[in-house]
């Protein structure tokens, strides 16, 4: 079993490295010579959606002062239109230092995706590693599948999963104190936050597994949750303050930026393509301020249900089995959070696959959102092109209804699926219960 596992994992890093260079060439296609003044891609505009090889990387060299070589967030804001200036990113603070890093040395956008790529691509073969020790052949789901084609250099996601990941492994480790491993985790899941935010809705499962007494559930521990509590927001604060200081409008600017954010064509979401039309919000393929608005209120109501309805049914599950489930809520939240915000960018599918992989799910349910997914990351492009005047705008609204709406179906299926799983420990894929499902259920609770 050791030498599979060794196997399984160096066969998922180095098919993972493949892959990746596979999405470098893809993205590529889009960046090369000839360049205009400001180190632009002269072919960017003409082939980015047509031929699917668009990303926000090669995207932003301009715009956000990342040509110019301006450390984020210490210059620049907002202005009237709402546009981000200056140094400010859309990101959290980690995320602009990730950009500005794979700036250096770069005067093109070609040389910037190339840099990015290479601080990036580490990453992921982290997660392969990782994934591939915790579930050995099952990481080929994440090493040997089109998302890390389609969206390892899509934006910068890489490092965010990398870093949950890791969380949810040092919460594995056994030889260390519950309260030990749960702050450790928490830590990483507050500098997840300041990369892509979402790490930060793992911490109050996290806590209140801690809380319970993690895996043998027998116990209290009030003081380990406040840890894991404390250390969490701590490790915010820490890593924001320097920029929250040193330039407070830079800063404040990208969480208004997302915040203001409109549910529009780029967004992807269930609100644009099927609230909108429902409530004729906005002719042909505009968004009008009603909609908006309501998007606005209605979104994060509905998100932070989700979450409290996967924390509620976590609890339920813990009476009965007496170990709270705290990677299940956690994949049931992100769940809840993909399905309801109001922007679901296609490569956010990296921040689910780990999930996919270390909970005991069939495989099916797996295979079924990668084949939306990539109808979802295809066809997303290829509509933009057809709007443009460049391709078959039916054949391409196919591709995007196949994925928002099977991408949704199957999220809304899998918040239940993932509350009723428990972590994959090699007893197979096919759903049956891990060993530690089992032996959790023999210490009911009444």
């Amino acid at each position: 079993m050791r030498t599979s596992r060794r196997t399984a994992t160096a066969v998922a890093v180095l098919l993972c490295a493949a892959t990746m260079w596979l999405g470098y060439l893809s993205k590529a296609r889009c960046a090369g010579p000839p360049f205009d003044l400001l180190g632009r891609s002269m072919r960017f505009d003409e082939v980015k959606d047509a031929h699917v090889c668009y990303s926000d990387i090669q995207q932003l060299w301009l715009g956000r002062g990342i040509n110019l070589h301006q450390f984020p967030f210490l210059t620049g804001g907002l202005n009237e239109a709402g546009q981000l200036t200056g140094g400010s990113v859309e990101y959290p603070v980690l995320s602009g230092v990730l950009m500005w890093l794979g700036a250096v040395g770069a005067h093109t956008d070609a040389e910037f995706l190339r840099q990015c790529a290479l601080l990036l691509a580490p990453f992921g073969l982290a997660v392969a590693w990782m994934l591939a020790r915790r579930t050995g052949w099952r990481a080929l789901w994440w090493s040997a599948t089109p998302p890390l084609v389609l969206y390892a250099f899509l934006n910068w996601d890489l490092p965010v999963v990398a870093v949950a990941v890791a969380a949810i492994v040092v919460v594995g480790i056994r030889r260390w104190s519950l309260r030990t491993r749960g702050i450790a985790a928490a830590a990483l899941l507050g500098i997840g936050f300041c990369l892509k935010i979402y790490p930060g809705l793992f911490v109050l499962p996290l806590l209140a597994y801690v809380y319970t007494g993690g895996e043998d559930g027998d116990r209290r521990d009030t003081r380990g949750a406040l840890a894991v509590a404390a250390t969490a927001i701590g490790t915010v604060i820490l890593v924001n303050l320097p920029f929250a200081v040193l330039g407070y409008e830079g800063w404040r600017a990208s969480f208004v930026f997302q915040f203001d954010r409109s549910a529009d064509p780029t967004s992807n979401s269930i609100w644009f393509w099927g609230l909108r039309p429902l409530i004729g919000g906005g002719t042909g393929y505009d968004v009008t301020a009603e909609y908006d608005d309501l998007v606005s209120l209605v979104s994060p109501t509905l998100v932070l249900a989700s979450f409290a309805l996967a924390m509620w049914l976590g609890w339920r599950r813990y009476l009965r089995e007496g170990t709270f489930p705290w990677l299940a809520v956690s994949a049931a939240m992100l769940c809840g959070f993909l399905l309801l915000h109001k922007v679901h960018s296609p490569q956010y599918t990296l921040w689910l696959l780990p999930l996919l992989v270390l909970l005991n799910i069939p495989w099916q349910w797996i295979a079924a959102y990668l084949v939306v997914d990539l109808s979802m990351g295809i066809g997303i492009f290829r509509w933009f092109a057809a709007t443009a005047g460049d391709g078959d705008e039916s054949t391409a609204l196919v591709l995007v209804g196949v994925g928002v709406w099977g991408r949704a179906l199957l999220l809304a299926a899998l918040f239940v699926v993932f509350l009723r799983s428990s972590p994959y420990t090699g007893s197979g894929t096919d759903g049956t219960a891990s060993a530690e499902h089992r032996l959790t259920t023999t210490r009911g609770r009444t």
